[in-house]
């Protein structure tokens, strides 16, 4: 298991008031680490910084819009 005690995590600029959000964690070495704001004791999802960098992109890019 990830040992993610040193995890400055935050949530995105565009999130709201509201405890509904994903927070990241780019601060650990080779690791990017998200989780749901709602659970900060639960389960956390962990990446590359490449793959993680990957995944960005592509939202940004509009590759994961579903809608047309």
């Amino acid at each position: 298991m990830t040992d993610l005690s040193n995890a400055d995590w935050r949530k995105s600029s565009r999130s709201g008031s509201g405890n509904n959000c994903v927070e990241v964690a780019d601060n650990l070495p080779d690791i990017v680490a998200i989780r749901d704001s709602k659970d900060p004791n639960g389960p956390a999802l962990t990446f590359s910084p490449g793959d993680w960098e990957t995944f960005t992109t592509g939202i940004k890019r509009g590759e994961f819009d579903t809608l047309s």
